[in-house]
Order: structure tokens, then sequence, then C-alpha cells
């Protein structure tokens, strides 16, 4: 498993974890609730405090009832009046308040908002967990990493030799390959045993292996030459100069009874070799002169 693979994996479970987490943190709000209350927004709850105002009125004194007495004999004192006290009133001002069930308070807006939101990342994290499913997935028939049936070994042979003996390299886009005809038996010793020529055939991957950029056929040298950087290699993608590290790299192929078959999942890196299969070049270069490192 690559790096990039790694970083994905990692990304997608710390995504996965964050969405667990938000999810959890929604569901306790939005359910843990001991009461219709705690569902109720603070300016709701502030508006409907009550509490008991006391409110005392006044009374102003009652007046003596009058009666028909009659006048006391001189130097005896009347009788006093009885005190009377001020009379209160306490008003007690109450707000009836009825509990409803969740299901007739219906769905807050903080509800609303966290459960949206949920909703939202908990997509985002699904589609994401797809994608990556689908990358790391093996594409078990056809495209890219998978087995791909080049054609039959004569029309492939006959489409790659020009009557003058010449090379024409056969482009298999879904394979992202070169088929080259080559002498099995002139290979360099760093092929031997290792399946990379099938039938007079090899298939090399169309990248170059300094900074990946496609590398083009150059007909008058009768090799592959890189326009971004220079890189050259011969007939078969071994490497003749330029900044390249290696040899092009080139995929397993085998011959399946009469079809060339190339498992573009099975990617096979040489060194430099020490003694080119092929001369090289045999014309001139179809880019500009790059110095050549000889091999020692």
């Amino acid at each position: 498993m690559t790096t990039q693979t790694l970083l994905l994996v990692g990304v997608a479970a710390v995504a996965l974890l964050a969405a667990l987490g938000a999810f959890a943190i929604a569901w306790r709000r939005s359910t843990g609730a001991a009461s219709w209350r705690d569902a109720l927004s603070r300016e709701t709850l502030r508006a409907d405090k009550s509490k008991a105002i006391e409110v005392t009125t006044p009374v102003s004194e009652l007046e003596p009832e009058t009666s028909d007495l009659q006048p006391q004999p001189a130097g005896v004192e009347p009788p006093k009046e009885p005190v009377h006290e001020p009379a209160g009133v306490t008003v007690a001002h109450e707000q009836l308040v009825v509990e409803v069930s969740p299901e007739e308070a219906g769905v807050s807006r903080r509800q609303f908002f966290n459960r949206a939101l949920t909703a939202t990342f908990g997509s985002f994290v699904a589609v994401l967990g797809i994608e990556l499913l689908a990358f790391m997935w093996p594409r078990l028939k056809g495209g890219f990493g998978a087995s791909i049936d080049a054609g039959s070994v004569a029309d492939l042979i006959a489409a790659t030799r020009t009557p003058d003996g010449g090379v024409v390299p056969a482009f298999i886009p879904e394979a992202r390959a070169y088929v080259v005809p080559v002498d099995d038996g002139n290979l360099s010793a760093q092929f031997e045993g290792k399946s990379v020529a099938a039938g007079g055939l090899m298939a090399l991957y169309q990248r170059c292996v300094h900074l990946g950029c496609r590398v083009p056929w150059c007909a008058t040298s009768q090799g592959f030459e890189c326009p971004c950087h220079g890189s050259k290699y011969d007939g078969i993608g071994e490497y003749f100069g330029g900044p390249a590290p290696r040899n092009l790299d080139r995929f397993v192929v085998e011959v399946i009874e009469t079809q060339f078959i190339i498992h573009t999942g099975d990617i096979l890196q040489t060194p430099r070799a020490p003694v080119r299969s092929v001369p090289y070049p045999q014309g001139p270069s179809c880019i500009g002169a790059v110095a050549v490192e000889e091999p020692a």
C-alpha cells in the first residue's frame, strides 16, 4: 500500500470519527432534555417566567357609624372610638402552565439545525468513503491495473515492423503502453526470468521514469525521447542518456493462445543496462542534444 493510499485512509478515518462525534453531540442535545422547558429557547423562558407580585392597596379609615347618642353629662369623658388599623388587600398574579409532550411541541429551531448539520456532514463523509473505496478497490476487469488483451501476436508483429526493417511501436491506450518487437535471444541478462517478453513482443510503460512525462517515439533515431527534460531510451526502453535514473518501466506480459496479454497491474523496474540490447541511435535525434552517460 503506497503512502498516498495510507494518507487517504487516515483522512477518511479522521473524518468518520468527527462525523460520529458530531452526530452523538447533536443526538444528545436533541433527546437529552429532562422536560419541555429544556427544549425552549432562552428568550421564550425569559418572557414566560412568572413570579408573584404583591400589591397592597390602602383603604381609607372606616367612618364611625352614627347613632342617636345621649349627650354626656358635664365632666364625663365620652367613650373613645375604637382605632381601626388600615386594611390591605394582597393580590397574587399566577400564570397557568400546561406541560405538553414532545410530539405536541414539535421540533425546536435548535433541533432542526443540529439535525440538518448532522445530515449534511454525514452525507459528505459517506461520499468521501465511497470515493476512497472506489479508488482502492482493485479493478478486476478492464482498464489500467487489470490484464488487457492487446490483440493477436501476429497482428502486433506486423504492425510494429516496417518494410525497410524499422520499428513503429503500437500504442495501446487502455494499457498506457507501447508494444515493441524484441529478439528474445539478444535481451540483456537483467530481463531473464522476469516475463517481460512473450511472443517476440514487449510492453513498455508510456511515462518517463524521471518526472512522469509521456515519452514519444522518435522514428529517425529509432528510440524513445522525452521532450520534457531530454531523457533518451533505445528501441526497447533501455536507458541511453539524460536525467532518467533507470530504464523505462515495463509490464509483465504473456501469450494466451494467440493473444498478447499485458498485465498492467505488474510493473517491473530495472536499472540502467550495462550493455544495451539494441543499437541506438540509428539516426538524428528528435530533441536537442543531451550529454550521454556512457556505462562504465
